[in-house]
């Protein structure tokens, strides 16, 4: 049986840090005007962080006592203090520090190839932090594909890309993404994009590399072409040429056909033209969009949000109509537009009312921090500056929660007191009195039942938010 003394054994060598006795390398970190020193041992480098053992075998830099001195410029005593506790006692305490110093610390340690540290630190963020990931979704997206060995944070990452590919695809960042990133997207099969746009992507993204490219394809030379392919030859296979529509062919495809091999551009013509011909090209499989359509409307309702899916915006739509039975997904009257997105445009009051002051037929949804938890509002006159700390009058708008996860019925409340259904408050967000309204920048409160039918939570308060959204709805 062995006897484990792991805790004293970590207090131990911590101490071993803090003195620094008989320590034979001096790790200076920060910029000039705010250096730190770190007194350290290369016994302990050695087996516990090979990488600056490494840097402490190169360096040519010593001091008049003949101990060697390693410069880290670029990385903050406040991130290096806690790496090298980790090396030598193997304790990380993450309690108190900024979830951005966490992103850092994580980069840190895949630099020192700290595998331990690394994964440990993935499991975290997106455990306790997803809310931060998403809020600096394209710093966190590229810089996990700045290398091989954050795998966990890559498939997080294309997991939201993958329902959600406006997030990059339409991202002012989306030409500077790595190969790496944009083969790991477009080769999965649940990527929710038509393929003909997934290709006008590609090319835009392999036309971005190359800047002496002429800005019109027409005035391309054969050399042209064969640059635009070299650029692409590890995306092109992940394209889906054979569910790409006969008129997207001629039009998206065929201006840039030199840059495909010839048996397989003739394979996409014969099958485009005689889909039953035997063609020997690799036929790869459709994506798995998740919409239903229906043949004979050639109509799918969909909603760009990161927090309702095309179920719950359906209830919703049932509701402001008034339904009692819901509208089946494709039969939805309404078109649900995006006007603002807190983690895209901000949460502060001033956005709300940039954005929404005077929309009418709004809904608005919120997703509670680090729960299954959806709830929000209808408003069909809509919130106007011109009211200020005044209430509007309607006896259509309702709050409600919705079916999600754990949450097994959706909830309902309708205005009962028309006179206070609205309040405009230039000091907040979204307000349907006190019954639910937006109370801090990133948080909401449900006060009491005052105008509405009933609580939306079992437990009145004020409770944190991942996000929440305002779209405008019309008939189409």
């Amino acid at each position: 049986m062995a006897l484990n003394f792991y805790e004293n054994l970590s207090s131990d060598f911590i101490k071993l840090l803090e003195k620094g006795n008989e320590h034979n390398i001096i790790i200076e970190v920060g910029e000039s005007s705010i250096k730190q020193h770190f007194k350290v041992h290369s016994a302990v480098l050695c087996y516990r962080c090979p990488y600056l053992y490494d840097e402490f075998k190169k360096s040519t830099i010593s001091n008049d006592d003949n101990i060697r001195i390693i410069q880290k410029p670029q990385i903050t005593a406040k991130i290096f203090d806690i790496i090298i506790k980790y090396i030598y006692g193997a304790t990380v305490n993450l309690e108190k520090v900024e979830k951005s110093v966490i992103f850092d610390l994580l980069m840190t340690a895949n630099e020192f190839q700290l595998e331990e540290l690394m994964t440990r630190l993935q499991t975290f963020l997106i455990e306790n932090q997803s809310s931060w990931l998403k809020l600096n979704f394209s710093k966190v997206h590229n810089s996990s594909f700045q290398t091989n060995n954050l795998k966990a944070l890559q498939n997080y990452c294309n997991d939201i890309i993958a329902k959600h590919p406006n997030l990059i695809f339409e991202s002012t960042d989306f030409n500077t993404l790595p190969e790496a990133a944009l083969v790991s997207i477009i080769q999965r099969d649940d990527l929710q994009l038509e393929e003909s746009k997934i290709l006008d992507y590609v090319i835009q993204w392999g036309i971005s590399q190359n800047k002496t490219l002429p800005s019109d394809v027409d005035d391309w030379i054969d050399e042209d072409f064969q640059i635009l392919k070299n650029t692409l030859q590890q995306c092109l296979p992940h394209i889906r040429y054979f569910q790409i529509s006969s008129e997207n062919i001629m039009e998206k495809l065929f201006p840039y056909r030199q840059i495909l091999d010839e048996e397989l551009w003739d394979d996409i013509l014969k099958y485009s033209m005689v889909p039953n011909e035997t063609i020997t090209s690799k036929i790869l499989p459709p994506r798995k969009i998740f919409t239903t359509q229906l043949p004979n409307r050639g109509y799918a309702f969909q909603i760009t949000s990161s927090i309702i899916n095309i179920e719950q915006a359906t209830e919703i739509a049932s509701w402001v109509d008034k339904k009692e039975l819901t509208y089946k997904i494709n039969n939805n009257p309404y078109e649900f537009n995006l006007i603002l997105r807190g983690s895209r445009d901000g949460f502060g009051p001033e956005v709300f009312w940039n954005l929404c002051d005077r929309k009418t037929n709004v809904v608005v949804v919120v997703k509670v921090k680090d729960t299954d938890e959806i709830i929000g509002g209808y408003n069909p006159i809509g919130w106007n500056s011109n009211f200020n700390n005044r209430c509007s009058k309607t006896n259509d708008s309702f709050i409600f929660s919705l079916k999600n996860g754990n949450i097994k019925n959706s909830i309902l409340s309708r205005a009962k007191n028309n006179d206070g259904a609205i309040f405009n408050f230039s000091e907040r967000g979204p307000n349907f009195y006190s019954d639910l309204y937006m109370s801090g920048s990133r948080s909401f409160k449900v006060y009491n039942v005052f105008s509405y039918e009933n609580l939306i939570r079992k437990k009145p308060g004020e409770f944190c938010i991942d996000d929440y959204e305002v779209f405008k709805i019309k008939k189409r």
